[in-house]
């Protein structure tokens, strides 16, 4: 029987860095990521200004409606980065002819998966926490009762969830190439129906329950429990904890055979 081994951190470590300082080096690309986050949510912000009297029951407790959507927006952004630009980076990778280089080291298709979404969805964690932390300062949300363990460890739950779907989306890349762009409006819908900034009572009573199981609405009810509510949220968590340990290897399985089919057919550096 063959033993089962674990990734070594030394082999993540390094991807994860590359991927930084490759990251680091487009100063304008990342000012610019910040610059299209702020203008979103101060598209909201004005429209909350016509919303003056919201159930908030329906709002998770939130004060305003603009709380309650900056919620959605930080963590939808988070989702939808992270996962995106994991897919992003990979199609340039095959471009730039370094994938073929990078699979054809001594790591395992774990390693390699671990590895390629380590930055992402890290980053992704980081700005949002950065986000929250200066919006609710801007506005003067009153976060006395917010529990910011409960909310890092719902987003970094969060992260490990979409990790894993991110990796399955990714081996789409190896295969059809241009599967990058279904991607991003795959993931955009889905956000966008599991309540990132209206509740789930506006949806069609046929769509909300379907809407009530998706992961990205986990993860809007458990940010949201955390700061507004600051208890409720561990349910959550341990939920988005058990789709990343189905999530991560089923999409580690689902990259290696799209690895495989691509090596075989040589297609692996083409684009």
């Amino acid at each position: 029987m063959t033993a089962v081994s674990l990734p070594r951190r030394r082999i993540l470590g390094a991807i994860v860095w590359r991927d930084y300082l490759t990251k680091r080096s487009y100063r304008l690309a990342f000012a610019m990521d910040v610059f299209n986050g702020a203008l979103t949510l101060a598209i909201y912000f004005f429209i909350s200004r016509f919303i003056v009297q919201p159930n908030l029951a329906e709002l998770n407790d939130a004060p305003s409606y603009f709380a309650f959507a900056t919620c959605g927006i930080l963590v939808a952004g988070m989702i939808t980065s992270g996962s995106v630009e994991l897919v992003t980076r990979l199609r340039e990778e095959q471009l730039g002819g370094t994938l073929e280089t990078l699979a054809g080291n001594p790591v395992s298709t774990g390693e390699l998966c671990l590895g390629l979404v380590g930055f992402p969805f890290s980053f992704a964690v980081a700005r949002a926490l950065v986000y929250f932390v200066v919006v609710s300062a801007l506005i003067g949300l009153d976060l006395r009762q917010a529990s910011w363990i409960g909310l890092f460890l719902v987003l970094l739950a969060t992260a490990a969830a979409f990790a894993g779907i991110a990796i399955a989306a990714a081996a789409a890349v190896l295969v059809f190439k241009r599967a990058d762009v279904f991607v991003g409006l795959i993931i955009g819908v889905l956000v966008v129906f599991s309540g990132s900034v209206f509740p789930l009572s506006s949806l069609p009573g046929w769509l909300e329950p379907i809407a009530r199981v998706l992961p990205p609405h986990v993860a809007f009810d458990g940010v949201r429990n955390a700061l507004f509510r600051g208890e409720g949220w561990a349910l959550d968590a341990v939920a988005l904890v058990v789709i990343a340990a189905v999530a991560i290897p089923v999409g580690a399985a689902i990259f290696g055979l799209g690895l495989r089919a691509a090596r075989r057919s040589g297609s692996l550096g083409e684009y």
